[in-house]
């Protein structure tokens, strides 16, 4: 087919994919980063408003957000301030659309550049079947412009290296525009001016290589503009950005720094066991990234190394080692780094765009090998057939579109339970509009207590009389509430692998692919809560009654056990504690409260095997619990005292100034070692805690 027949192919599914990309998000939910990147972007706002008097931007100890350059999100709320848009987040999450389509068409537009308008075409269609960046275009504002601005950087880099004259003002001014925006949301992007100088210094050796001549007028024009280009780009990604303003260099360097090891550690759910989330496997990200990329994108990329000698063969070897390159690096640098990784794999959504267009040229030269017109169109239904899962996924769970999961883990279904799920809790929306319309049903108009795992104000916004707050799962017999929205994130694997969750109070469960993702539960009781107040209160007795009449209608909530547990403790009823700590496993086995609590009755009452089994599962469950460390130590510390110094050792490196582990460790070396416990004793006399 002609190529200018195909420009105009490729328009029309241009134009059709942004209006069925802008269809997708009407419903879209919110997420949990959108709601603290809105919240920093209007204090970025005000900032400037206020010529720098707010400094609320720079002051972020919490969310560390000031390390976030976050330019699209500040742009955004800008509209919305000037404009005096109501409807915020539906706003955001037309722009978020917008970020997300451009993203598609300017790597359409690098495929065609290298081989032609088939290619762009090809990449449209990928895209278009690809659940996981579609469902983030929606509504997420950081990793998607993101994307956009990585995949544009590479594409007007490789066009100014191949520009004859070197300084084609449009493709200057772009690059530009791609490099400044993309380090502007996060100093990551710092990656565009270091391929800048390494594609170019390539780029001369490989003609050199090859017609063993080069210009040498044309490289000094060439290093003059890239120059250029990276001071230019450096300075226009900090206009937006109030604490690189302060110190251009260093606070650039340092967010660069933030970005690469970020301070905060979540639990993840991965293969099945929960896991902080920088002790993740190594090969965590490209695990994630083959199990929820579309098996179609993975045969595309199969196809192009199948087809490696003919595609490097070609004038555009060069193009394709430099998109393999911004693939590979990225990866292998979080994998030797180390990385504090978490979310699936939305923070490295940035390669996706190559690896699409690396799939679109493996099957457009399938097609160009193909000479019969018949097994053209067989390939096409082939290509069709592999796409109907992802599309039957999108079209049934629109909203959830960012949770799927291909064929190699059986989909959603065989990824529950051991993969995460909602993890940016975008359910949340759906089950608070429910919510809403059961009380309007309900013509409950007193006052109501609505607990969720995380913020929905939003949602309640015009409703004053619906008193809303955050509460931890596990911690809900604890609050005092009348309705719960509770998505599946942190839900322990057990209970979801098992249908513990959602539990038998759930008056409505919201499903994507026939999973529960959120549960709506009403508490049919609050003596739990009354029995907690009272146990906090030292009202032993009344605690344990409460608690008694509160088992009797929920006998599937751990913490209510926990706590009944400390009341029969507290009240000396032992063995009764014991047995309902253990009920508390049968819960959830990985329950760290009730098996340390297990340890530290097992260790009162002298029986230490006892007590290091409980000990060690504590540190298996759950890695960071430090003060199972300090007693376990204690405990092997005469028969082993290398492994309990090893113990304490570990526990120092996962919480320096723990004082406990100081002390317990000076302990270990008082008989052997005066000075070595001395230098210890010192140190934890220099915390104060």
């Amino acid at each position: 087919m002609e190529e200018k027949r195909l420009k105009y192919i490729f328009l029309f599914c241009s134009a059709l994919l942004l209006g069925l990309m802008l269809l997708m998000s009407r419903n879209a939910g919110v997420t949990c980063d959108e709601v603290l990147h809105y919240n920093q972007s209007v204090s970025v706002y005000n900032y400037y408003a206020s010529l720098g008097k707010d400094q609320a931007a720079l002051n972020t100890p919490v969310t560390h957000l000031q390390y976030y350059g976050q330019s699209y999100d500040n742009l955004v709320t800008i509209l919305i301030r000037w404009f005096k848009i109501d409807d915020i987040y539906m706003f955001r999450h037309i722009m978020s659309t917008i970020a997300g389509w451009l993203t598609i068409f300017i790597t359409a537009l690098f495929a065609v550049w290298i081989s032609g308008y088939g290619a762009g075409i090809i990449v449209i269609f990928l895209f278009a079947v690809s659940p996981t960046f579609l469902g983030h275009a929606q509504n997420n504002l950081k990793d998607i412009p993101f994307a956009m601005g990585y995949i544009a950087g590479i594409y007007y880099i490789l066009k100014f290296l191949y520009s004859e004259s070197g300084n084609s003002g449009r493709n200057i001014l772009l690059l530009i525009i791609s490099m400044a925006f993309c380090i502007s949301i996060r100093a990551g992007g710092l990656v565009l001016i270091c391929y800048l100088f390494l594609f170019f210094f390539l780029y001369w050796l490989f003609k050199y290589l090859k017609e063993r001549r080069v210009d040498i007028r044309e490289i000094k024009n060439k290093i003059i503009w890239s120059v250029i280009i990276s001071v230019t780009s450096y300075f226009l990604s900090i206009l937006l950005w109030p604490y690189a303003l302060q110190n251009p260099f260093l606070n650039l360097w340092k967010s660069y720094r933030v970005m690469v090891q970020f301070p905060d550690t979540f639990r993840q759910l991965f293969e099945g066991k929960v896991e902080w989330s920088d002790f993740m496997p190594w090969y965590y990200l490209p695990e994630y990234i083959a199990i929820t990329i579309p098996i179609i994108v993975s045969l595309g990329l199969i196809l192009f190394i199948i087809f490696s000698k003919r595609v490097f063969s070609s004038s555009k070897s060069f193009i394709f080692c430099c998109l393999i390159f911004s693939i590979l690096f990225p990866v292998v640098f979080v994998i030797v780094e180390k990385s504090n990784l978490y979310s699936a794999w939305r923070q490295f959504l940035f390669i996706y765009p190559a690896i699409v267009l690396l799939a679109s040229i493996g099957f457009l030269q399938l097609f160009q090998v193909i000479k019969n017109k018949y097994l053209s169109w067989a390939l096409i239904v082939l290509m069709a057939v592999f796409s109907i899962n992802p599309l039957k996924f999108m079209i049934l769970n629109p909203e959830y579109s960012y949770i799927y999961y291909n064929q190699l883990v059986g989909g959603l279904k065989g990824a529950y339970g051991r993969y995460e799920t909602d993890y940016y809790f975008v359910s949340l929306k759906e089950g608070s509009e429910w919510l809403i319309n059961y009380l309007k049903e309900k013509k409950i108009t007193e006052p109501i207590k609505v607990r969720a795992n995380f913020s929905v104000k939003w949602f309640f916004r015009n409703h004053p009389e619906i008193h809303n707050d955050y509460f931890r799962f596990e911690e809900r017999s604890q609050y005092d509430w009348d309705y719960a929205i509770i998505t599946n994130r942190y839900i322990p694997p057990f209970q979801l692998i098992n249908k513990f969750w959602p539990p038998e109070n759930a008056i409505k469960i919201i499903y994507a692919d026939q999973v529960p993702v959120c549960a709506i539960l009403d508490r049919k009781s609050k003596d739990d809560f009354y029995g907690y107040e009272a146990l906090q209160n030292g009202r032993t007795k009344n605690a344990l009654k409460f608690f008694e009449q509160a088992l009797k209608i929920n006998d599937r909530d751990e913490m209510i056990y926990y706590n009944f547990a400390t009341a029969l403790f507290d009240d000396g009823q032992f063995e009764k504690a014991d047995t309902a700590l253990k009920k508390c496993l049968e819960i959830n086995p990985d329950f760290d409260l009730a098996l340390m609590y297990l340890g530290n009755i097992a260790a009162a009452q002298n029986k230490t095997d006892e007590a290091v089994e409980y000990y060690k599962k504590v540190i298996n469950v759950n890695r960071k619990y430090i003060e199972a460390y300090v007693e376990l130590s204690k405990l092997i510390a005469d028969k082993d005292v290398s492994k309990a110094r090893t113990l304490l050792r570990t526990c120092l490196t996962l919480s320096p100034r723990y004082k406990p582990a100081i002390i317990a460790l000076a302990d270990t070396y008082r008989l052997s070692d005066p000075e070595i416990a001395k230098k210890y004793d010192d140190l934890a006399n220099s915390i104060k805690q």
